[in-house]
């Protein structure tokens, strides 16, 4: 058989179905476990999934990685949305891989598992770290999407709570590859703001792939770190994300979130006038109360005035009486005074004990001339016996130049030498004193 004259060269061919085949599966989703996994320098990543009759090759870029909330594991079953690419030179194909997740919710609920305890070791989850929430928020922010019930429902329930409240609200994308990074990042711009009271981070339900993005560590991680006050509204009361364990209070639905952030206007204003007439009331109660106490005070004060009022009369009475008592007994006793001083004058010694002193001198003066005309021969007689012991007397006989020697203790003289041996003391009396010696021979 000879062959045609149209006969397709290898790229031609390879070319024609390159362009059919990537037409026809530019958007596909292919299923399968993850096999032969292995990451090249340049940041791509390549793999096979397969299943029992088949395998397929695929290619993760490097770019499409940050968007991607999981991580691909060796024996990993996982659904995969790409497109087909083929490759000429070697005249194969490959998925090239735009977004990846696991597949099933066994797979969603054993990822969600594993962060929320490497989390929740972290001590992200810890109620010590929640904060109050502010009783009358002057502003609030809303990260949602700007498009969906959520926001309607809380711009509603706030305004009729509390019509002047001020709401800011971050839009951003709450599914889909990318949603996790927008949220995050809009919950870490409102809060560098500083001018939020609280933030509210939600949106509407869903399954559990249309949640994830609250389950991203990213959106925890910026949940927990904001220095602000957060609600979490995420899905229905019975949907939970790690979202609501991060965030300061958890709200079952965005409506409750507004309920919890704002409180109803009518209700403060109605128990600030309860509290303003309860609090008139105490006053008026406690101004009643002292101003009893004021009357009682006055009345005692009074009472004690009247009291030293009298004192101080009783006591200038008594200051008198004292004044009068003692200028009274001072005249008495001077009177008293003046009559003894006249009586001692009368009866005074001073004229007797002048005569009887003239009397006394003049007998002192016939004493004295008596005594010596009486004496005067014995004092003569006196006067030659005394020369006579005088010219005797051996102490004349010391002031010529002699002396008295005698033993220590002894008076009588000695007079011979005969009666002395060497280192006899003896006892020298002079005319005028003495002096004590030893014999030496």
């Amino acid at each position: 058989m000879a062959p045609p004259s149209n006969i397709l060269t290898v790229s031609e061919f390879t070319r024609l179905l390159q362009e059919v085949v990537e037409e026809r599966f530019a958007d596909v989703w292919v299923g399968g476990e993850v096999s032969s996994l292995r990451r090249v320098a340049s940041g791509h990543t390549y793999f096979t999934v397969k299943d029992e009759g088949a395998v397929l090759g695929c290619a993760l870029c490097r770019y499409q990685q940050k968007y991607q909330r999981f991580e691909l594991a060796e024996g990993e079953a996982v659904a995969l949305k790409g497109r087909i690419s083929i490759y000429p030179p070697r005249g194969t194909y490959q998925l090239i891989v735009d977004y990846f997740e696991p597949l099933g919710a066994g797979a969603l609920a054993a990822a969600f598992d594993k962060l929320k305890r490497k989390l929740e070791e972290e001590g992200l989850f810890d109620p010590a770290r929640k904060r109050p929430l502010p009783l009358l928020p002057g502003r609030v922010g809303i990260v949602t999407s700007p498009t969906g019930a959520v926001i309607r429902d809380i711009v509603r329930v706030a305004t009729a709570r509390f019509p002047d409240c001020c709401l800011l609200l971050a839009p951003v994308r709450v599914q889909g590859a990318g949603a996790a990074a927008e949220i995050a990042a809009a919950i870490e711009r409102l809060d560098r703001r500083g001018d939020c009271d609280c933030l509210i981070v939600g949106r509407g339900g869903g399954s559990m792939e249309e949640l994830w993005p609250f389950n991203e560590e990213v959106v925890v991680r910026a949940v927990a770190a904001a220095t602000t006050p957060i609600i979490s509204a995420v899905g229905h009361e019975t949907d939970f994300t790690l979202c609501d364990f991060a965030a300061d209070v958890r709200a079952a639905t965005p409506s409750n979130a507004a309920e919890l952030a704002f409180p109803v206007k009518a209700d403060l204003v109605a128990t600030l006038a309860q509290r303003r007439r309860s609090l008139h009331l105490a006053l008026r109660r406690r101004l009643d109360y002292l101003g009893q106490r004021i009357d009682t005070a006055g009345r005692i004060l009074g009472q004690q005035r009247r009291r030293f009022r009298d004192q101080r009369e009783r006591i200038v009475r008594m200051r008198d009486d004292l004044a009068a008592a003692t200028r009274a007994g001072v005249a008495r006793r001077r009177e008293r005074l003046a009559q003894l001083a006249t009586r001692l004058e009368r009866s005074s010694p001073r004229a007797r004990l002048a005569g009887h002193r003239a009397r006394l001198d003049g007998l002192a003066a016939r004493l004295t001339h008596a005594g010596a005309t009486l004496t005067t021969p014995q004092r003569h007689a006196l006067r030659r016996i005394a020369e006579t012991l005088d010219a005797v007397s051996p102490l004349a006989v010391l002031g010529r130049g002699y002396c008295i020697a005698t033993r220590p203790g002894d008076t009588a003289p000695l007079t011979r030498a005969a009666d002395l041996a060497p280192g006899d003391p003896l006892e020298l009396r002079l005319a005028e004193g003495s002096a004590s010696l030893r014999v030496r021979e």
